[in-house]
């Protein structure tokens, strides 16, 4: 399990665990409700022969039997959860909509059937791996991560998936490779903001240096509160970095590239002075339209105090030497 991150306990090894630290524990307004875990065998059986992409064949979501543990450490009061219908109808899915609410209706549209995922560049087997595929070879394991908005809102979500670096590994990554490059998938006819680049440059496409892309808490999603994902949060799969900001974290992944120079990113093209490369979670470096020092918990009350940002989003113990000698206010 990881410790005040969040389980991780994989579904192949049921008896085996590896725990992550962290500096500080997550207040309890930010606990996954214990309703989620505690019914999530059940949640998960009873997806029966349901595919991830709506094909009638076993998944990973249910080919094994499914120990979810629960800890005092981490279950509190229902009262203080970031609730699964906030996470799914307050989502930034700019393909579809500019407004926050619309996704979860307008992503009914996307096609994630049949769905493929190609890993190319400078890697010594390039290879084209069918979401069939993912779910075989590589075990979900659950993971509680904080999300946290470069709009300064924020989240805890469970997420099922496993780390990118598993997938890297089976590509053998070239020397000469250096950074990571993700892009989303183009369905125009369904996405219907990709029908013109006024506002942002189409596919998206984000970006990681190498060893951000390795670190274990780097995960490729394919599920959260123990079901498949959803469309509006970036179905069939998508990437989770849990210490930068969520923009970094790339929905509906299609390819993956490795290459040797800083690819240009979506955001980061578009306005460099709000979207840094790194982007990287930190209180002391504010958006030039809003302070980053706090937060609003997603689905909070209008009056609820507000939380202190923590730099990395609180994961700096983890990740804090990826970035040792770096001026992290220049470096956002």
């Amino acid at each position: 399990m990881i410790d005040r991150i969040g389980s991780v306990k994989s579904r192949f090894y049921p008896k085996k665990s590896m725990t992550f630290k962290t500096s500080k524990d997550i207040p309890s307004s930010e606990i996954t409700d214990e309703k989620i875990w505690l019914g999530r065998r059940e949640a998960v059986r009873s997806m029966g022969v349901l595919l991830l992409t709506g094909l009638a064949t076993k998944t990973a979501f249910e080919s094994k039997d499914v120990h979810a543990e629960t800890s005092s450490s981490l279950i509190l009061s229902s009262r203080d959860v970031t609730k699964e219908k906030n996470v799914t109808h307050y989502n930034n899915f700019y393909e579809f909509s500019y407004y926050k609410e619309e996704p979860a209706s307008l992503a009914q549209a996307l096609i994630i059937d049949p769905w493929s995922v190609e890993v190319s560049g400078l890697v010594e087997h390039p290879t084209t791996f069918a979401l069939e595929d993912l779910q075989r070879l590589f075990p979900l394991q659950d993971r509680i991560y904080r999300l946290r908005c470069v709009e300064a809102w924020s989240a805890v979500i469970p997420w099922l998936g496993f780390p990118l670096k598993d997938l890297l590994s089976r590509v053998s990554p070239l020397s000469s490779a250096k950074y990571v490059k993700f892009t989303s998938v183009m369905q125009p006819e369904a996405m219907v903001n990709q029908r013109d680049n006024r506002v942002l440059a189409w596919p998206y496409v984000e970006a990681l240096r190498l060893d951000e892309a390795v670190h274990p808490l780097t995960l490729l999603s394919l599920g959260m509160y123990g079901k498949p994902l959803m469309k509006q949060n970036g179905a069939p799969i998508r990437l989770v970095v849990p210490w930068k900001y969520g923009f970094k974290s790339i929905k509906s992944l299609v390819k993956i590239e490795l290459v040797a120079e800083p690819p240009v990113t979506t955001w980061n093209q578009a306005a460099p002075e709000d979207y840094g490369f790194y982007a990287n979670v930190n209180p002391e470096v504010p958006h030039p339209r809003w302070s980053q020092a706090s937060e609003r918990p997603l689905g909070s009350r209008f009056f609820t105090p507000r939380r202190v940002t923590q730099l990395f989003n609180g994961y700096q113990e983890e990740v804090g030497s990826l970035y040792s000698g770096m001026d992290l206010r220049r470096f956002y």
